[in-house]
């Protein structure tokens, strides 16, 4: 660890968990994390958590919905038709016949009603945020104690 170049490709980060990368956030007040990427999926109105996937590499987030989506449908009756997501998904359109919704600006041919019905879409991902907030405070999720990939995937 000592040896490690700035340059280096597959460092480790931690002694006692090797299995941790660095997740870039883009922010200001955090630019980077530590730890290991976790999709979360619930439903549109309930906001039930239908399906949890652990991700062992850094991977891009329009990648990582072909795992969440398949865990998700093996959790319910129907499988998922249309999934919102935020804009760190861009470049997927179909994926496991669940068509992607991002939020983007509405087109000038759309009517009214087609453009309430998307922004309404698009305000209810953000009941997301609050979920992840609760699992992390409630149920001991924001740090975890279990070493490896495994103990990522019990812990979820």
């Amino acid at each position: 660890m000592c040896l490690q170049k700035p340059k280096d490709k597959n460092k480790i980060y931690s002694l006692h968990e090797p299995d941790v990368y660095v997740i870039a956030k883009g922010k200001d007040h955090k630019q980077y994390e530590y730890g290991n990427k976790v999709s979360i999926v619930s439903t549109k109105d309930t906001n039930i958590i239908v399906g949890v996937a652990s991700h062992d590499k850094n991977i891009h987030d329009s990648k990582t919905l072909t795992v969440a989506i398949s865990h998700a449908n093996s959790n319910r009756n129907k499988p998922i038709k249309q999934a919102v997501c935020d804009r760190g998904y861009v470049g997927a359109k179909v994926v496991l016949g669940a068509n992607i919704i991002l939020p983007k600006k509405a087109l000038k041919r759309d009517n009214r009603y087609q453009r309430d019905k998307k922004r309404k879409l698009c305000k209810r991902r953000a009941a997301i945020e609050p979920i992840i907030g609760h699992l992390k405070s409630d149920f001991r999720l924001s740090r975890n104690l279990l070493k490896g990939q495994v103990g990522d995937e019990l812990m979820f």
